[in-house]
């Protein structure tokens, strides 16, 4: 079982991860609809939440570097690939976007 702090650290890449993806997703259906400054506002709060689960996976990596060894949990490997998804999604909503402006045009 994974010990508390990594526990703590698989949510925390879960939660934001899974808040940037949502906000990613709201941009898209803002920019969809026209209202650009709105798709920017979401994107935004997305880019927002990947620096706090950002954060939480570099104190991580920190802690790992100076040889305290964080144990791979079913919860840690979830976290990351949740993290690596939503990090994926806001870069594609970006150029979706991009593309809703350039057709509005």
């Amino acid at each position: 079982m994974a010990d508390q702090s990594s526990l703590e650290v698989a949510m925390t890449l879960i939660m934001y991860g899974g808040e940037a993806k949502s906000c990613a997703v709201e941009a898209i259906a803002a920019a969809k609809g026209g209202d650009f400054p709105r798709a920017a506002a979401k994107l935004e709060l997305a880019q927002k939440a990947l620096l706090q689960a950002h954060h939480a996976q570099a104190e991580m990596l920190t802690k790992e570097a100076q040889g305290e060894n964080t144990e791979l949990s079913l919860f840690m490997v979830h976290g990351q690939d949740h993290l690596m998804t939503s990090i994926a999604f806001v870069d594609l909503a970006k150029e979706i976007i991009d593309l809703h402006k350039k057709f509005k045009e």
